[in-house]
Protein backbone atom coordinates (compact mmCIF):
# COMPACT_ATOMS: atom_id res chain seq x y z
CA UNK A 1 0.00 0.00 0.00
CA UNK A 2 1.56 3.54 -1.17
CA UNK A 3 1.61 6.69 0.58
CA UNK A 4 -2.01 7.91 -0.42
CA UNK A 5 -3.53 4.88 -0.15
CA UNK A 6 -2.56 4.33 3.84
CA UNK A 7 -3.35 8.48 3.99
CA UNK A 8 -7.19 8.10 2.51
CA UNK A 9 -7.79 5.00 4.81
CA UNK A 10 -6.73 7.02 7.55
CA UNK A 11 -8.43 10.07 6.96
CA UNK A 12 -11.59 7.81 6.11
CA UNK A 13 -10.82 6.02 9.51
CA UNK A 14 -10.70 9.66 11.57
CA UNK A 15 -13.72 11.01 9.62
CA UNK A 16 -16.12 7.54 10.48
CA UNK A 17 -14.81 7.72 14.21
CA UNK A 18 -15.73 11.51 14.26
CA UNK A 19 -18.95 11.01 13.11
CA UNK A 20 -19.82 8.37 15.48
CA UNK A 21 -18.94 9.80 18.14
CA UNK A 22 -21.05 12.92 17.71
CA UNK A 23 -23.95 11.47 15.98
CA UNK A 24 -27.03 13.08 17.97
CA UNK A 25 -29.60 12.80 15.12
CA UNK A 26 -31.59 10.04 12.84
CA UNK A 27 -32.97 10.98 9.82
CA UNK A 28 -35.84 9.48 8.14
CA UNK A 29 -33.40 7.44 6.48
CA UNK A 30 -31.27 5.70 9.67
CA UNK A 31 -32.52 3.60 11.94
CA UNK A 32 -31.11 2.86 15.65
CA UNK A 33 -30.82 -0.65 16.49
CA UNK A 34 -29.99 -2.26 20.02
CA UNK A 35 -26.68 -1.64 20.87
CA UNK A 36 -26.66 1.61 18.51
CA UNK A 37 -26.24 5.37 20.22
CA UNK A 38 -27.70 9.15 20.11
CA UNK A 39 -24.98 10.60 21.57
CA UNK A 40 -25.72 14.68 22.60
CA UNK A 41 -23.46 16.84 20.98
CA UNK A 42 -21.91 17.80 24.80
CA UNK A 43 -21.89 13.81 25.39
CA UNK A 44 -24.41 14.88 28.51
CA UNK A 45 -27.32 12.30 27.46
CA UNK A 46 -27.14 9.45 25.74
CA UNK A 47 -30.36 7.86 24.06
CA UNK A 48 -30.41 4.10 23.49
CA UNK A 49 -31.81 0.43 24.40
CA UNK A 50 -31.34 -0.84 28.21
CA UNK A 51 -32.44 -3.40 30.80
CA UNK A 52 -32.68 -1.81 34.13
CA UNK A 53 -31.52 -4.27 36.87
CA UNK A 54 -31.44 -7.99 36.17
CA UNK A 55 -34.48 -7.57 33.61
CA UNK A 56 -34.09 -9.45 30.49
CA UNK A 57 -36.67 -6.80 28.61
CA UNK A 58 -35.60 -3.95 26.66
CA UNK A 59 -36.45 -0.57 26.94
CA UNK A 60 -35.56 2.66 25.03
CA UNK A 61 -34.46 5.59 27.51
CA UNK A 62 -32.27 8.46 27.75
CA UNK A 63 -29.71 8.38 30.31
CA UNK A 64 -26.68 10.60 32.08
CA UNK A 65 -23.83 9.56 29.29
CA UNK A 66 -20.87 10.95 31.98
CA UNK A 67 -22.56 9.24 34.98
CA UNK A 68 -20.67 6.11 35.35
CA UNK A 69 -24.07 4.38 37.02
CA UNK A 70 -26.83 4.10 34.44
CA UNK A 71 -29.01 6.59 35.69
CA UNK A 72 -32.10 6.54 33.21
CA UNK A 73 -34.49 10.43 32.98
CA UNK A 74 -36.84 9.53 30.17
CA UNK A 75 -38.41 6.22 28.92
CA UNK A 76 -40.23 5.56 25.53
CA UNK A 77 -42.10 2.45 26.15
CA UNK A 78 -41.65 2.03 30.00
CA UNK A 79 -45.20 -0.42 29.56
CA UNK A 80 -44.66 -1.96 26.72
CA UNK A 81 -40.91 -3.63 26.75
CA UNK A 82 -39.66 -5.59 24.39
CA UNK A 83 -38.41 -9.07 24.93
CA UNK A 84 -34.70 -9.47 23.58
CA UNK A 85 -32.07 -7.56 21.66
CA UNK A 86 -35.19 -6.44 18.37
CA UNK A 87 -35.98 -2.86 19.10
CA UNK A 88 -35.55 -0.79 16.19
CA UNK A 89 -36.48 2.91 16.35
CA UNK A 90 -36.87 4.66 12.85
CA UNK A 91 -38.91 7.59 11.14
CA UNK A 92 -41.42 6.32 9.76
CA UNK A 93 -42.83 7.94 5.97
CA UNK A 94 -45.77 9.76 8.16
CA UNK A 95 -42.81 11.79 10.20
CA UNK A 96 -43.52 9.94 13.52
CA UNK A 97 -40.90 8.04 15.57
CA UNK A 98 -41.58 4.40 15.81
CA UNK A 99 -39.91 1.89 17.80
CA UNK A 100 -40.62 -1.46 16.59
CA UNK A 101 -40.26 -4.93 17.22
CA UNK A 102 -38.53 -7.35 14.88
CA UNK A 103 -40.78 -10.11 16.17
CA UNK A 104 -43.73 -7.49 15.51
CA UNK A 105 -42.99 -5.21 12.95
CA UNK A 106 -47.08 -4.45 11.93
CA UNK A 107 -47.19 -2.97 15.65
CA UNK A 108 -45.70 -0.66 17.00
CA UNK A 109 -43.75 -0.79 20.32
CA UNK A 110 -44.36 2.69 20.75
CA UNK A 111 -44.83 5.92 18.80
CA UNK A 112 -44.75 9.57 19.16
CA UNK A 113 -48.47 9.91 17.09
CA UNK A 114 -48.04 13.37 15.93
CA UNK A 115 -49.84 14.76 12.87
CA UNK A 116 -47.03 16.18 10.40
CA UNK A 117 -48.29 18.39 7.12
CA UNK A 118 -48.09 16.56 4.13
CA UNK A 119 -46.07 18.91 2.58
CA UNK A 120 -43.19 18.76 4.65
CA UNK A 121 -42.94 15.06 5.71
CA UNK A 122 -38.34 15.91 5.97
CA UNK A 123 -38.19 15.67 9.81
CA UNK A 124 -35.26 15.05 12.28
CA UNK A 125 -35.13 13.84 15.92
CA UNK A 126 -32.37 15.18 17.65
CA UNK A 127 -31.07 14.56 21.31
CA UNK A 128 -29.86 17.60 22.87
CA UNK A 129 -27.68 18.71 25.23
CA UNK A 130 -30.68 19.61 27.74
CA UNK A 131 -32.04 15.74 27.90
CA UNK A 132 -34.68 16.60 25.76
CA UNK A 133 -35.46 14.32 22.35
CA UNK A 134 -36.90 16.74 19.48
CA UNK A 135 -38.40 16.26 16.40
CA UNK A 136 -38.62 18.58 14.27
CA UNK A 137 -39.01 19.89 10.48
CA UNK A 138 -35.55 20.16 8.63
CA UNK A 139 -36.65 23.19 6.74
CA UNK A 140 -38.58 25.56 9.47
CA UNK A 141 -37.02 23.70 12.22
CA UNK A 142 -40.09 24.02 14.03
CA UNK A 143 -40.90 21.37 16.58
CA UNK A 144 -43.24 18.94 16.24
CA UNK A 145 -42.47 16.63 19.24
CA UNK A 146 -40.63 16.86 21.93
CA UNK A 147 -39.75 13.96 24.91
CA UNK A 148 -39.68 17.06 28.07
CA UNK A 149 -43.53 17.47 26.79
CA UNK A 150 -44.03 13.76 27.93
CA UNK A 151 -41.80 13.11 31.15
CA UNK A 152 -41.70 9.61 33.04
CA UNK A 153 -40.24 10.27 36.42
CA UNK A 154 -38.07 12.72 36.44
CA UNK A 155 -37.97 16.62 35.99
CA UNK A 156 -34.71 17.91 34.12
CA UNK A 157 -33.67 21.30 34.33
CA UNK A 158 -35.85 23.71 31.65
CA UNK A 159 -38.47 20.90 31.79
CA UNK A 160 -41.68 22.70 32.94
CA UNK A 161 -44.34 20.79 34.43
CA UNK A 162 -47.56 22.79 34.38
CA UNK A 163 -51.00 22.93 32.35
CA UNK A 164 -51.03 21.44 29.08
CA UNK A 165 -54.74 19.64 27.63
CA UNK A 166 -52.74 18.26 24.96
CA UNK A 167 -50.03 16.21 26.75
CA UNK A 168 -51.14 16.57 30.54
CA UNK A 169 -48.06 16.49 31.91
CA UNK A 170 -47.86 13.95 34.41
CA UNK A 171 -45.26 12.32 36.06
CA UNK A 172 -45.81 8.98 37.45
CA UNK A 173 -43.45 7.20 39.53
CA UNK A 174 -41.67 4.12 38.81
CA UNK A 175 -43.03 1.32 40.16
CA UNK A 176 -39.90 0.02 42.24
CA UNK A 177 -35.90 1.74 42.25
CA UNK A 178 -35.19 -1.15 40.05
CA UNK A 179 -38.62 -1.35 37.49
CA UNK A 180 -39.76 0.91 34.82
CA UNK A 181 -43.47 0.41 34.72
CA UNK A 182 -45.52 3.11 35.91
CA UNK A 183 -46.18 3.31 39.67
CA UNK A 184 -49.63 4.22 41.90
CA UNK A 185 -48.19 7.67 42.16
CA UNK A 186 -48.17 11.05 39.73
CA UNK A 187 -47.56 14.62 39.76
CA UNK A 188 -49.73 16.64 37.85
CA UNK A 189 -51.77 19.73 36.89
CA UNK A 190 -55.22 19.44 37.44
CA UNK A 191 -56.98 20.84 34.33
CA UNK A 192 -60.55 22.18 36.72
CA UNK A 193 -57.73 23.59 39.49
CA UNK A 194 -56.29 25.70 37.19
CA UNK A 195 -59.80 26.75 35.72
CA UNK A 196 -61.55 27.38 39.33
CA UNK A 197 -58.28 29.63 39.75
CA UNK A 198 -58.50 31.83 36.64
CA UNK A 199 -62.51 31.97 37.76
CA UNK A 200 -61.95 33.28 40.82
CA UNK A 201 -59.32 35.39 39.86
CA UNK A 202 -61.54 37.06 37.17
CA UNK A 203 -64.27 37.20 40.09
CA UNK A 204 -61.46 38.96 42.40
CA UNK A 205 -60.98 41.87 39.48
CA UNK A 206 -64.67 42.32 38.69
CA UNK A 207 -65.40 42.72 42.54
CA UNK A 208 -62.37 45.34 42.83
CA UNK A 209 -64.18 47.05 39.72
Amino acid sequence: MDFRKLFLCSSLLVLHFAFSSSKDTITMNQTIHDGDFLISRENNFALGFFSPGSSSFRYLGIWYHKVREQTVVWVANRDNPINGSSGVLSIDQYGNLVLRSYHSQKVPVWSTNVSVEVADTCVIAQLLDTGNLVLFHDRSKSTVWESFDHPTDTILPGMKLGLNQRTGMKLFTSDQPKRITTGLYLLGYKIYLARLSLALEKLYRYIQC
